[in-house]
């Protein structure tokens, strides 16, 4: 999927998987079952939004002849893509799903972690 190339975002993107079943498993253990879902789903939010970055990361690696131009127009679109997923995910999962906010929100707020966990990793080789 990735063409063996790792970046950031794709590290961001395997610790954030990774998050979803801790997540899941730890807001289970401390605080019931409702509460484990809500907090994998606010992590599954966070993960489906870095997702559609490292996609669309590996998108304009595939075309080194792309100007700067171009990879600001694509820059602003992903922008406004990961935004409105993020507003549909978290509607669906706070609105139709009925799950916990509080939870929903840690998981969200746990997940974006895995960035600075990227950073320092990458700091660390």
């Amino acid at each position: 999927m990735f063409n063996g190339i790792t970046t950031g975002t794709r590290r961001v993107v395997r610790a954030q998987s990774v998050l979803v079943f801790v997540a899941a498993l730890s807001g289970a253990a401390i605080a019931g079952m409702d509460a484990g879902l809500a907090a994998a789903y606010g992590v599954f939010v966070a993960l489906a939004v870095s997702a559609v970055l490292a996609w669309r990361e590996q998108e304009s690696m595939a075309h080194p002849e792309w100007d700067q131009h171009r990879l600001l127009k694509m820059f602003v679109r992903v922008s406004v893509e990961r935004l409105i997923l993020l507003v549909a995910l978290l509607s669906l999962g706070l609105g139709v799903l009925k799950l916990d906010p509080l939870p929903l929100l840690l998981g969200l707020a746990l997940a974006q972690f895995a960035w600075l966990a990227a950073v320092a990793g990458r700091n660390g080789k």
